[in-house]
């Protein structure tokens, strides 16, 4: 079911995805904040429907679109004992190889520390240039 909010005016795009980062002190004061504040922090967003309505905005150059949004499957590194079904704790691996294909499922900002997660889906091993035996996931935190 998609939710409403608003967006940049450069990012208001059918089919684009954005990772909302939280409120901003800018925006204390806006009579529209509620509606850019329903999203979760941290959490990656696909833009699957623009309305007409726009407004102006004290962040976004160029103002702000209504529109509809989805959350995106949590995608992240678990390790290799994880199964399909099981609540799991997730920490972020020790991990300073920025320039390894997985890093971002191993340190995926939607995904906070030692919150119980639950396994929707197993997919591919993945590559661990330390050598962790490690597997790419679908996670539900509802």
């Amino acid at each position: 079911m998609p939710m409403v909010t608003l967006v940049g005016e450069r990012i208001a795009r059918e089919g684009n995805e954005f990772i909302y980062l939280g409120p901003s002190s800018e925006c204390r004061n806006c009579k529209l904040k509620t509606a850019c504040f329903n999203l979760k922090k941290g959490r990656r967003y696909r833009i699957v429907g623009i309305r007409e309505k726009r407004h102006s905005c004290n962040l976004h150059d160029g103002g702000v679109h209504v529109v509809e949004v989805e959350e995106t499957p949590i995608i992240g590194a678990v390790d290799k004992n994880a199964k399909k079904g099981l609540q799991i704790k997730v920490s972020t691996f020790d991990c300073q190889h920025l320039d390894c294909e997985n890093f971002e499922l191993c340190h995926n900002p939607a995904l906070q520390s030692n919150k119980s997660y639950r396994v929707v889906k197993i997919m591919d091993q993945l590559n661990c240039i330390d050598g962790r035996e490690i597997r790419e996931a679908e996670l539900s935190d509802s």
